[in-house]
């Protein structure tokens, strides 16, 4: 795998690691891949959540937990350090302005079109922008409305196909369909992307069910610049997640990963447990929307709390909760370093 350049930024190994919130991203983890090379990545969602104890106001609370993973990922690497921020998440904007304003060097939003990303720079910012896409077409209108409104292109897109872990950008009836599998969709966008070249080098970077130095040659030879993967960073030393949510990773089966019905309104790929069988039982009932974290999400509707619930499982309480994971997750066998799965990569 060579080095590559998104901007100004030059990529050693070209592996970025996705943004997995709540809290399985942060600083320990994004600075681990940051030095070997990557692009680390941190998770804006659910940052309220953790870092209550600074504020017991949600919004505040997240605006100063994004700073904090930020310096503490700066003071142990001197790599590229991105920020995962949803579309869908109710505070978007204030996630965007602080990852912006604490110099982050890329920040990658999916969850939705982030048609207005590039309206939060400012004339100094040296931040670049990546969507996340799950179409040619979203590719391609992102794309067009950036160039209009802001005579901005994409620094990179990535595009996350249907085996990948959290909430998915599709139905649930294309989520098994080869008509929408990565494999058909990445060289797509790579075209989308190509028509920009005698403006800007937009590199283009697959993700969802990438696990091995295979599975990347084999994006690589559809044209991608490089990998984005998540599920392989869980069961690390450095990932940030508690040991039982590792755990739940090393202990699954392939008949373990299903997909569920999220009440933001999308379907997500998770490790089934006691908590998802309460759900489809009908047994949960949030008392409250305790944040209104999502845009989608209807709380008084809900069978259960989405944030409340990641974050359980980030703490390791996955009685009360569940750990979400890409397609291949049960492949995973034992917990190994950051710097060993790059040494796989590399051979």
């Amino acid at each position: 795998m060579d080095s590559i350049k998104i901007g100004d930024l030059t990529l050693r190994v070209p592996i970025i690691q996705g943004g997995m919130g709540v809290g399985i991203s942060l600083s320990g983890l994004a600075s681990a891949v940051a030095n070997e090379g990557g692009i680390g990545v941190i998770s804006s969602a659910g940052l309220g959540l953790i870092y209550k104890k600074l504020s017991p106001d949600y919004i505040k609370a997240s605006i100063l937990g994004l700073k904090e993973e930020i310096q503490k990922a700066r003071e142990k690497s001197q790599g590229i350090i991105g920020v995962n921020v949803m579309v869908a998440m109710s505070n978007f904007a204030d996630m965007v302005k602080t990852a912006i304003q604490e110099k982050a060097d890329i920040i990658f939003s999916g969850a939705g079109l982030p048609l207005d990303l590039p309206s939060y720079l400012t004339k100094d910012s040296t931040t670049k922008l990546a969507p996340i896409v799950s179409s040619a077409r979203a590719a391609k209108i992102i794309c067009e409305k950036w160039k209009q409104l802001y005579n901005y292109l994409p620094d990179a897109i990535v595009v996350e196909g249907p085996k990948a872990g959290g909430h998915l950008g599709y139905k649930a009836d294309q989520l098994f369909d080869e008509h929408y599998s990565l494999e058909k969709t990445l060289p797509e966008v790579v075209a989308v992307a190509n028509g920009y070249k005698d403006e800007k080098v937009i590199p283009v970077f697959g993700a969802g069910g990438i696990y091995t130095s295979e599975d990347a040659d084999r994006i690589l030879s559809l044209g991608a610049s490089g990998i984005q993967m998540g599920t392989r960073f869980v069961t690390t030393k450095e990932c940030d997640a508690a040991e039982e949510f590792k755990q739940a990773y090393i202990d699954a089966k392939e008949e373990d990963i299903s997909i569920i019905q999220s009440p933001v309104g999308m379907p997500g790929r998770a490790i089934a447990n006691s908590f998802i069988d309460k759900v489809e039982k009908g047994e949960k009932h949030p008392k409250r929307c305790p944040v209104h974290c999502i845009k989608t999400c209807k709380g008084e509707q809900s069978p259960y709390c989405i944030v409340m619930a990641l974050y359980n499982a980030f703490k390791g309480k996955l009685e009360n909760g569940y750990a979400f994971c890409g397609s291949n997750a049960f492949k995973a066998k034992k917990i190994e370093t950051v710097k060993e799965i790059f040494q796989s990569f590399k051979k």
